[in-house]
């Protein structure tokens, strides 16, 4: 297990270089500049602009420049941003637990539903509650986040006074009240991306149940005498849980996209929010640094997915 993870982390390295590599080089070429609206303001003198774009290095090679935030970024440098007047990695630190709060709590709350679901439609199918499984999953995969978000601020919000829609990050309360209203603001942006994923893991799971449950091994212990409710757990979901591992690592940047969305309509104080704020502003450091961030987050949880296999099937050795 231990050279397994080593040679894994040594080859996520180059990975990680190759994907900043393109990210900086793209953010290069990209229209706009960062002090463009100090070219327009009168107050601001030439020389003065001049200064910064020399202290900042915004007219050298992109390579050179590429180079440059590569060491710093090494060095635990990751920046100053041209908006917030602030250190990149500061602004990343205040932003990031709150979207990896609504994010992991959403995929805690799509697999809880979506598992659970899809092995009991698929050890039934094509009964009234498989019937009524996928046609909630199609609905659900079929609604974008920004429409569910909508419904939700309509129903819980503005109709029933339930839930509050604005995301606030301080909260005055203390103890058991300041916990309670962190989840009760929290409840309606983790369930929109909770059910999105959940109506399309379901349908995942539901296909690799029904795959798994044909096999030769099942109907073995099955002729053993075994329980049904022995042979979907110990026999069928544990191996059909493969390919769901698979794809929730490979849906995390998906996630990371529909909460960009959600966080907008929420106004969670979030990586999303800071993103979008930096785009509009031309703030590529932040950009940089925040899309470099999600990278390393889609190569960790591909990671954790790999180390999970072999304890979901034992016949999967690390070599």
């Amino acid at each position: 297990m231990g050279a397994y993870l080593l040679r894994r982390l040594l080859i996520a390295i180059p990975s990680l270089l190759g994907i900043s590599l393109i990210l900086f080089t793209v953010l290069a070429l990209a229209p706009g500049d960062p002090f463009g609206e100090l070219a327009t303001n009168p107050n601001v003198p030439p020389e003065v602009r001049e200064a910064l774009r020399l202290k900042f290095g915004l007219d050298d090679p992109i390579l050179v420049r590429y180079l440059h935030w590569l060491t710093a970024m090494l060095q635990g440098d990751w920046g100053f941003s041209f908006a917030s007047r602030v250190d990149v990695d500061e602004l990343i630190l205040q932003r990031l637990p709150t979207t990896l709060f609504v994010v992991g709590s959403s995929q805690v709350l799509a697999l809880l539903i979506a598992v659970p679901v899809g092995i009991l439609a698929a050890i039934r199918p094509y009964s009234v509650f498989d019937q009524v499984a996928n046609t909630l999953a199609f609905i659900g995969f079929s609604l974008p986040t920004f429409f569910t978000g909508l419904l939700f601020i309509l129903l819980f919000t503005l109709t029933l006074d339930w839930l509050p829609f604005v995301y606030q990050a301080d909260i005055s309360a203390t103890g058991w009240r300041w916990a309670w209203e962190h989840v009760r603001q929290a409840i309606m942006p983790v369930c929109v991306l909770g059910f999105f994923q959940a109506a399309s893991y379901t349908r995942y799971v539901r296909a690799s149940v029904l795959d798994v449950a044909r096999l030769d091994y099942v109907t073995t212990a099955r002729a053993k005498g075994l329980s049904d409710g022995t042979v979907t757990v110990r026999h069928i979901a544990r191996n059909a849980l493969i390919p769901v591992v698979t794809l929730v690592a490979l849906q995390i940047p998906a996630v990371f996209g529909g909460a960009i969305v959600t966080e907008q309509i929420f106004r969670i104080p979030g990586i999303g929010s800071l993103l979008i704020n930096a785009m509009l502003a031309n703030d590529t450091p932040v950009v940089m640094a925040v899309t470099f961030v999600f990278a390393c987050l889609v190569v960790l949880f591909n990671l954790v997915a790999d180390l999970l296999y072999g304890w979901l099937d034992p016949r999967i050795s690390y070599r």
